[in-house]
């Protein structure tokens, strides 16, 4: 079939499982822990307090990747989404581009996908409850993605009724209060991170949290003196402490580098994870190039399997 498939947020949906997105995310990590795939740095064209835009390059697999996304929060009071944008992937050996793809789309699915192999991954084995803090696209996605694995899960959200929509539509349980949902064993938050959301004290031995929220700078979801009390782990150093959840606390010297250890390389088997059932974990996500490339070619995998894809003829 000729032309070049163009995945809506749709498209994508029906291509990519959030099992699926697990798989290939956990691949990813390993690959670019291994160095097989490479990851140039975000770049950011902020439009502060507005939002701001990225532009994140990626290559693995036989492929290049570019996302043009954005993230602005404050959207939905506007009727629009708070994250829009294009994927771009193209042949690594001769240029040619293999597909486009919804932005949004594909960041939901990565996201749930990483919060939630993090939680698998850094959680105590014994865990027995799981929740989700924030119930917009990318808070639903992780829901979704926990509900997939066969976990359930309690969702919360400053607005209510966004919460039980959200709850009734995935068959997840709504949790009676922040606090109560703030008290799982295993916790993911994913909200706009203006404001913090665990202040000192508030986690307890043996919780694991993965914190989603604070993608870019001036964003936090947890106090600097909290991070200090966990064990911590990121998906990149480089993004995590200049435009992450661990910003402000290695600005503040409560962090360094060696006080936090790449998940890649605990999944890759080159670094330990959790030491004991007692130990807090909290994972930093800023979100990755090489997750948005794992699930577009995961989606081009199942294009054949996906019905009324459109095609670009250029």
């Amino acid at each position: 079939m000729s032309g070049v498939p163009v995945f809506t947020g749709r498209h994508v949906e029906q291509a990519v499982s959030p099992e699926r997105a697990v798989e290939v995310v956990r691949d990813a990590f390993i690959a670019h822990a291994r160095g097989e795939w490479t990851m140039p740095p975000k770049v950011y064209v902020t439009n502060y307090p507005a939002g701001d835009f990225r532009a994140m390059p990626a290559l693995g697999g036989g492929h290049a990747l570019l996302k043009w996304v954005t993230s602005f929060p404050g959207n939905p009071q506007r009727g629009l989404p708070t994250v829009t944008g294009v994927v771009l992937v193209s042949d690594a050996e001769n240029g040619q581009l293999r597909a486009v793809l919804d932005a949004a789309a594909v960041t939901a699915l990565r996201t749930g996908a990483a919060a939630v192999l993090a939680a698998e991954t850094l959680g105590r084995r014994d865990a027995a409850t799981a929740a989700v803090v924030g119930a917009g696209v990318n808070g639903r996605a992780a829901v979704r993605t926990f509900l997939a694995r066969g976990r359930a899960v309690g969702v919360w959200d400053i607005d209510e009724d966004r919460a039980r929509r959200a709850a009734d539509e995935l068959g997840a349980d709504v949790a009676p209060t922040l606090d109560h949902a703030l008290a799982a064993d295993l916790l993911v938050t994913v909200t706009p991170g203006h404001e913090v959301l665990l202040g000192e004290g508030s986690l307890r031995r043996g919780q694991h949290v993965s914190l989603m929220g604070a993608d870019g700078p001036g964003k936090a979801e947890a106090a600097g003196a909290e991070l200090g009390r966990a064990r911590l782990f990121c998906d990149d150093w480089e993004q995590a402490s200049h435009g992450g959840e661990l910003a402000h606390a290695v600005q503040a010297g409560l962090v360094t580098r060696d006080d936090v250890t790449a998940l890649g390389d605990v999944l890759a088997g080159s670094a330990a994870g959790r030491a004991d059932g007692s130990e807090i974990t909290a994972f930093d996500s800023t979100g990755l190039a090489i997750q948005d490339l794992a699930i577009a070619l995961a989606a081009i995998e199942a294009a054949g399997d996906v019905p009324d894809l459109p095609r670009l003829e250029l």
